[in-house]
Order: structure tokens, then C-alpha cells, then sequence
């Protein structure tokens, strides 16, 4: 028998335990497609239509193939696969819309609908959606069919930690083929909300609203926005829809004192939200849609060599993250999964996370804004230098910004790591080109937060100098760093990971620096095919290590901030503060004590530090 799916408002999570997947545009009426699905290997890619295709095996989206939790498991090479499901689709009124919604599909995914081809799409960690309301018959039964290409030995498209190799080796993964985020239906007016952006101006008090409208009728329109923050309007406005969009700024008003306003500022410490209310009126006074979002006051950037958040230095203490659980891969298993994971990362002392190599789900930050929780957006790395790798990374990089834009908890872009997919960066002015094309497309995009063209070593252009250094010795690096004029020398003569730290010493000598990679100690339950840059063996060792070495770093007053590697043991890699299945190594106090020193949080949600001895 063919299931009907139920509907869901926004605040409910559907059987498989995930919430509604965009949090910062929420309607009541959505349908959750997780859950099985016929399914199909295709190793070859040699089927090219549905009637082509055996189908083998059940499998459970939204789990990548690869993964045991998908109930496929297979994590041999193969270029394309298959899935399929029926359903009665919800029934859509006149003048209303059925949208089918993929959260992310690695990498090219095509899909038919009873039938007929309504799309395709590139880029596997973007949404995207098709109407299917011509095509959605209530007399029988709605087929969806997708067929999801993604070559395993193709190292021109963004692929991140996902390894090339049959089995893992060095720092890559496995890898991820197919759906990998939630697949969803969701009934909409013909005359609807498309996409809302908002931009805070914290030295002007007001909040910058953006609004795109779809199937815009031929009659004045009307966007009505109503700001709250605890329980009390902050604003009411609206504003005449032009040529399908809304640019507008809306000024608060300014509380003079600043415990007043503290209290409406976004920081770690203090995740103020404020509620947005959304609803589109029609000439005749009739409301063509509605929808609820959330904004937050804040403001990022760097002045001189600070990090500074909500116009104030802020020491930003990060821990590396890659965003993998042992039998889900890049999925999480859950939505308490992607709550649990910011909380441990606050309960180990960490104000932030640099997610590494990987573009998270839009749940994972809305738990960091709603809980206090910094982000790094950092793109997936393609491994090739040539134009069709270029194209690919920048178009799917428009995209994420795009998306992830509004989140007040990310703070920074990081378009490259490690000059990955630019390895003759010294010596190619092309890539050198690249690289700051990238940055400034970023800033060009985002002109509010800064931006981290090549992080790790060989900025070429960028607002803030990362460096990645491994060293195990806490004496060595103190040495490195809290030399007398530390800045020449380091960018002429010292080179962690054996790379120098600037292509252009001079211009990038009042910049801010942070140690952005480092750390990496081991501490594994089987120590056979585990590693990390520096091993020990027992949890005393580890904590003792761990302490001595953020010691070190808490006090080089040369950084505006760090982050450790890493927050999980991944795979062969055993350098998590947590085992893989979350489970922490040492006492979550102890990493905290270590982590933070002792933090006093001020009035304005922003942290004063003072040294702690715990030995």
C-alpha cells in the first residue's frame, strides 16, 4: 500500500528524528521523505533512464550508501546510483504549489517525477528544489526517482575529506555518494516567499532585510516584517515589493546604556535571537503567504591584529571539527545528534568551531545560534587546479554563501585550506589569481565578516593569517612565537608544515594571526591503523599533554585565536578530544579547565580571561 505522508509544522521532527531542514525559514506544511527507498548501484553508470534500472536493495535516507546506517554499507568504487519511492502527495489547493526539496545530494543529481524529468543539479552540499505540482496526480500514486552521479577518481570537484582511494588513507574518509540530508515536499502559494537575508548593523542599530518573491502576480505587493525580542516588538514594518524583491534596513531603536543594550547582542556567551515574522499581502488586503525566521544583532571583523566581535577583541578558542559519526558518515544520526555536538563543544571550553572540509547541516547552526556557538564555514577542497574545477568550486561557493549567509553564529569564510587544489600557488600567478578572486568575490558577497583566502599558510590574500603547526613540544612553540620581533621572522624564515606563512610578508604584517590547526595528540582505544601528530598512552598522559600544551598557546598574546585538532576521533585518525562515538577521552571539566584558563563572562556576553594552575 502506497503511504500517505503526514504533515508537519516546522517545530515537530518527523519519525526519523530530523527537524524541519531550513530553521530560518519556517512554514507548517512540510512532508518528510526520509525513511526507505528503493535503491540501486550502478558501478558503471551504464543505466540512463529509470525503466532501465534493477532495483537490488531498501535503502534508509537520508545515510550515503556507504554508511551502516543506510543499510547499504558498501564502500567500494562505483559511479552512479539509483533510488525510488511512491507516495500519495499532499494534496495542493488551487493556487498552490508542490515542491519537492533535496538538502544535498553528492554531486550531479537527476530527477523524474511519474515519469518525466523535472531537473538536475550540481554540487553536493547545496539545496535545491523542483515544482511538481503539474505532475503530482492524486489519482495515483506520485514515483520519485533519482538518479545521483558521483565519480570516486574525479578530483576536479569539491570533495573535501572524502578519500579517492578504496580504502582510507592519511587524512580522507570515506567517501559519500547520493543523499546525504533530508528530502522533503512542502506545499507553498502561487505567490510565495522565495529567500530572505538578513545583514546586521551593529554601529547603526538597524537590521538589513533582503526578501525574494517567486510567481510575482501583476499587482502591487506588500512585506510585512515584525521584529520581537523577548516577548517585545522591536519593530513593525512594511514595504513594497518591487520587481520580486525587498531591500530594506530596519532601524531599531537604540536602549543609550549598554546593559540595555547587551542584552540585544548575539555573542557565545549571550545568544540573543530575535524573531522575525514574515507575511506577504496581496493588494486586496489578502495574505498570499507567511513564514517565520530569526536574526540577531552582532557584528564580526578585525581591526589592526584583533579578531573583534561586537566591536570588542574577542580571543576566539576553536576546536576543529569535521563532521563525521562512526555508522552515519557526514549525516548526523539524529537532530539531537547535531545539538549534542555544539554542547560538547561549549562544555569543553570552546567558543567556536572551525568545521573542516565540510558544509554542515543548517541545523547543525541553527543549534550554534540558538545555543552560542561561533562557526568557521570553511568549502569543501577539489584537488585539481583546471577551469572546470575552478567553475565548479566558485559556483557551489556562491551557493553555500547564499545559504548559510543570515546565520549569526558564523562569524568567517575560508575558501581554501592548505593551498588544496592550488598546489603550485608560490610559483603560478594563475592560481595566485584564484585565490584572491575567491577572496574577494567573498568580500564582494559578504562584505560583514572576514574572509580567509588560503588558510594554514601561503595567504595570498586574506583578513586573517592562519597558521597550521604541529609541533608537540609546548617549550618549542612558546619559543617560536614569544620571540622578540616575532612577526619578520616568522614570515621570512619560519615554516610550519614546511610552507611559508605569506607570499607578501610586508602587506600582511598588522593582520590579525591565529594558530588554526595544531595539537593532534592521540589517544586511541586500539592503537592498530590509529594515528595522530603525537600519540599517548594513557589519560593521564593525555590530559597532562593537553594541558601543558594549551597553557602554552592561551598565553602567546601574538594570536588572536586558536583551534585544536579536533574535536572527534574520525576514522584511522585518534586525535579527538572525544572517541568517535562522543564519549570523551578525559573528563569533559578537565578539557574545559585546560581549554578556557578561568572565564569570567561581562554584561556585554564577551569573555575575560584569567590563568588557571591546575598542576
Amino acid at each position: 500500500m502506497t503511504p500517505r505522508l503526514p504533515q508537519l509544522s516546522s517545530d515537530q521532527l518527523d519519525e526519523n528524528g530530523r527537524g524541519y531542514p531550513r530553521p530560518q525559514f519556517r512554514r507548517d506544511r512540510w512532508y518528510s521523505l526520509n525513511g526507505a527507498w528503493d535503491f540501486a548501484l550502478d558501478p558503471a553508470a551504464q543505466w540512463r533512464a529509470p525503466d532501465e534500472v534493477e532495483w537490488q536493495n531498501a535503502i534508509r535516507v537520508p545515510f550515503s550508501p556507504e554508511t551502516l546506517a543506510s543499510g547499504i554499507a558498501n564502500t567500494g568504487f562505483y559511479r552512479a546510483c539509483w533510488y525510488r519511492r511512491s507516495v500519495i502527495a499532499p494534496s495542493a489547493a488551487a493556487g498552490e504549489r508542490l515542491l519537492l526539496r533535496f538538502a544535498a545530494v553528492d554531486y550531479v543529481a537527476k530527477v523524474w517525477v511519474n515519469g518525466t524529468c523535472v531537473g538536475e543539479h550540481q554540487g553536493g552540499y547545496t539545496p535545491f528544489a523542483f515544482d511538481i505540482t503539474l505532475l503530482a496526480d492524486q489519482s495515483r500514486p506520485c514515483e520519485i526517482i533519482v538518479r545521483a552521479d558521483d565519480d570516486p577518481h574525479d578530483l576536479g570537484k569539491p570533495r573535501g575529506k572524502q578519500d579517492w582511494q578504496l580504502e582510507p588513507h592519511s587524512i580522507w574518509y570515506p567517501r559519500t555518494s547520493g543523499i546525504w540530508q533530508t528530502v522533503w515536499m512542502e506545499i507553498v502559494p502561487a505567490t510565495a516567499l522565495n529567500r530572505i537575508e538578513f545583514t546586521p548593523h551593529l554601529a547603526r542599530w538597524e537590521i538589513g532585510v533582503g526578501a525574494w518573491v517567486d510567481g510575482v502576480p501583476h499587482e502591487p505587493l506588500r512585506l510585512a516584517v515584525t521584529l520581537t525580542s523577548r516577548g517585545t516588538v522591536l519593530a513593525a514594518d512594511s514595504y513594497t515589493v518591487v520587481a520580486g524583491e525587498v531591500h530594506r534596513r530596519i532601524a531599531l531603536s537604540d536602549p543609550g546604556l549598554d546593559d540595555s543594550r547587551n542584552e540585544l547582542l548575539w555573542s557565545p556567551n549571550a545568544p540573543n535571537l530575535i524573531g522575525v515574522q514574515l507575511d506577504l499581502w496581496g493588494e486586496r488586503g489578502d495574505l498570499l503567504d507567511h513564514a517565520m525566521s530569526y536574526t540577531a544583532l552582532r557584528s564580526t571583523a578585525v581591526q589592526g591584529d584583533r579578531f573583534v566581535l561586537n566591536n570588542r577583541p574577542y580571543l576566539l578558542r576553536l576546536v576543529l571539527d569535521q563532521g563525521y559519526w562512526p555508522e552515519s558518515g557526514l549525516t548526523a544520526p539524529d537532530d539531537a545528534g547535531l545539538r549534542r555536538d555544539v554542547e560538547l563543544a561549549k562544555e569543553m571550553g570552546f567558543n567556536g568551531v572551525r568545521k573542516h572540509q565540510k558544509i554542515e547541516d543548517p541545523r547543525y547552526l541553527y543549534w550554534a545560534d540558538r545555543l552560542g556557538l561561533a562557526v568557521w564555514v570553511e568549502m569543501p577542497s577539489a584537488y585539481r587546479f583546471a577551469a572546470g574545477s575552478v567553475e565548479r568550486l566558485t559556483r557551489e561557493w556562491v551557493d553555500v554563501i547564499a545559504r548559510d549567509y543570515s546565520h549569526p553564529c558564523v562569524i568567517s569564510w575560508v575558501p581554501i585550506n592548505e593551498s588544496w587544489g592550488v598546489p603550485n600557488l608560490t610559483d603560478s600567478p594563475s592560481e595566485r589569481h584564484y585565490v584572491q578572486a575567491l577572496y574577494h568575490l567573498t568580500r564582494t558577497l559578504d562584505s560583514t565578516r572576514p574572509v580567509i583566502g588560503n588558510d594554514g599558510w601561503e595567504s595570498v590574500a586574506t583578513d586573517i593569517i592562519g597558521i597550521h603547526d604541529y609541533d608537540d613540544r609546548p617549550e618549542r612553540m612558546a619559543k617560536r612565537y614569544h620571540a622578540d620581533e616575532v612577526l619578520p621572522r616568522l614570515f621570512k624564515r619560519e615554516r610550519p608544515g614546511g610552507r611559508l606563512l605569506v607570499l607578501d610578508g610586508q602587506k600582511h604584517a598588522d593582520q590579525p594571526l591565529m594558530l588554526t590547526e595544531f595539537g593532534g595528540i592521540a589517544l586511541s582505544r586500539d592503537t592498530r591503523g590509529t594515528w595522530g601528530y603525537a600519540r599517548c598512552n594513557t589519560p593521564e598522559e593525555f590530559a597532562r599533554r593537553y594541558r601543558e600544551l594549551l597553557d602554552v598557546v592561551r598565553e602567546l598574546e601574538i594570536f588572536s585565536g586558536f583551534c585544536y585538532t579536533q574535536f572527534a576521533d574520525t576514522y584511522q585518525e585518534a586525535n579527538g578530544l572525544l572517541f568517535a562515538d562522543r564519549t570523551p577521552k578525559i573528563p569533559l571539566e578537565k578539557i574545559a579547565t585546560a581549554t578556557a584558563g578561568r572565564v569570567a563572562v561581562r554584561s556585554d556576553g564577551l569573555e575575560q580571561l584569567t590563568p588557571v594552575d591546575e598542576r
